[in-house]
């Protein structure tokens, strides 16, 4: 998608959609004062009509508008602007871009305020803009003969004032942004006839040579010869062999702190011999979702040279019932020498990240985070927005706490009382995989817990956010690319870098 910074004004753009910010309540001023001049007063007559209200996410599109270069006029709605956040900028931007990107070959040009809104500074609207450009005008209806959805032909995003002063550089990192959670959806949104745990390194390798990543993927054998039973024990059941994926950007130096993002990466998960319905297997192609966030965030870290030094692992599995498939009473021996009572197969995300979390441990890394679609729990004590967050370390903890915030994504802390290690005791072994009904989600972490160590660690449980049950105006169905933003602001925060997106 072609997206650029514009330097004409707002009444000269010549474009299918001029996209207008509009806070709550309407002043008339600035760009909104030029287009009521343009178009003889309609603004001011919208205004007293209680039609433009400046709520957030509304929309007012206007088609076949005269007085003006632009075919038509969409006015977008963002709320206060003492209450304008990150989170709500995305939404309403989001939702603009989804309005308008039902045609092919649309031209569109975004308008940022001349002067902060709130706390969004005119640089991060830009920002924000470019990101919810791609991420709106892009659908899961990647094999549909008639899409509902199309990337727009061009972007112009030009400044109220008719000029774009310093907002190229914030326009290319939004660009950046919105490709990486655009990769992250387009992952987790194929087939998974497509996306087999060979299909993805395949994928992971094309993209970190695009990106100047290192990348190294382990085979069986070398799966194998690293101890991961844990893993290995999991892909039994299918015909499709397992796969470790090692992506490094080393940005820092060699002194530098390493950080190690690792995601689960379960390309289809039946449940195994603890076998889903059908109503709950239909969407788990995006049981990957934590390692497409972790592949995705890093193609960003790369091309935005970030100087850190970050390493991403995803353990790649598929949970199948063939005749070899793992059983329940199994016992299971870790890479740290952990062993595991098999008690249900369909808790087998736990068992992979295990194996890849040591790993990362015995590799060296400083501070991990974790992002895997685990458990059902969270969602049912969280919804389908807000990701879980758990931790051996409060400080750290806060660190991604703080980082997800800054960038509008939500998640909520879980306690990790000791207590909850009862529940998880093992009868044969030293641990089962799974807890039982209550507190499960909790329980999956202090499963965890025991493959990382004293290492500062995270982990995000995103089952909820990461796939979308249905369409919203805000949100397509499908997957969100949740968690991207949050790893790279996370990053930049590793390098001592002030957040500027």
């Amino acid at each position: 998608m072609d997206i650029r910074g514009g330097n004409i004004s707002v009444t000269q753009t010549e474009a299918d959609w001029l996209v207008v910010s509009v806070t709550e309540p309407v002043e008339i001023t600035g760009a909104l004062e030029k287009l009521d001049h343009a178009l003889g007063g309609l603004v001011m007559r919208l205004k007293a009509s209680n039609d433009l209200t400046g709520k957030l996410a509304s929309i007012i599109p206007l088609r076949g508008v005269t007085g003006i270069a632009a075919r038509r006029l969409l006015f977008v709605g963002l709320g206060k602007a003492e209450e304008l956040t990150a989170g709500r900028l995305d939404k309403a931007l989001v939702t603009a871009a989804r309005a308008i990107s039902d045609k092919p070959a649309t031209r569109v040009a975004f308008v940022v305020p001349s002067s902060s809104v709130g706390v969004i500074s005119p640089s991060k609207f830009a920002c924000a803009t470019a990101v919810a450009i791609q991420v709106g005008s892009l659908g899961q209806d990647l094999f549909r003969t008639e899409r509902n959805r199309y990337p727009f032909a061009s972007v112009e995003i030009i400044s109220a004032d008719g000029g774009s002063p310093g907002l190229g550089d914030a326009i290319q990192r939004g660009l950046i942004v919105g490709q990486a959670i655009n990769l992250t959806r387009d992952l987790v949104n194929r087939p998974p006839q497509e996306i087999t745990p060979v299909g993805f390194a395949i994928r992971a390798e094309a993209v970190a040579a695009e990106c100047g990543l290192r990348c190294e993927v382990f085979d069986l054998n070398r799966l194998k010869q690293e101890r991961m039973e844990s893993l290995l024990a999991v892909s039994q059941g299918s015909p499709q062999p397992p796969r470790m994926v090692i992506v490094e950007h080393h940005g820092g130096g060699p002194n530098a702190p390493r950080l190690a993002l690792v995601g689960k990466g379960v390309t289809f998960d039946s449940g195994g011999l603890s076998l889903k319905p059908s109503e709950g297997m239909v969407t788990m192609k995006c049981d990957m979702a934590g390692a497409a966030t972790v592949l995705g965030a890093l193609s960003a870290v790369a091309r935005l040279k970030l100087p850190v030094n970050v390493i991403g692992y995803m353990g790649l599995v598929e949970n199948m019932t063939g005749g070899a498939a793992f059983k329940l009473g199994d016992i299971l021996t870790a890479r740290n020498g952990v062993t595991i009572e098999v008690l249900n197969t369909d808790a087998e995300g736990r068992l992979v990240l295990a194996d890849v979390l040591s790993y990362a441990v015995d590799a060296g890394a400083d501070k991990i985070i974790d992002l895997a679609t685990l458990t059902g729990a969270c969602v049912v004590a969280l919804g389908e927005d807000v990701a879980g967050a758990f931790s051996n370390d409060q400080s750290w903890c806060d660190s991604v706490m703080a980082a997800a915030s800054t960038v509008g994504e939500d998640l909520w802390q879980l306690p990790m009382w000791d207590m909850f290690d009862e529940l998880i005791k093992g009868d044969v072994a030293d641990i089962k995989n799974t807890g039982g009904r209550w507190g499960g989600a909790i329980t999956a972490a202090r499963f965890l817990k025991r493959f990382v160590a004293d290492t500062p660690w995270v982990h995000l449980d995103i089952a909820g956010p990461a796939f979308a049950s249905s369409n919203k105006p805000h949100r397509e169905g499908g997957a969100t690319g949740f968690g991207v933003k949050s790893l790279i602001e996370l990053v930049r925060r590793f390098g001592s870098l002030s957040d500027d997106c």
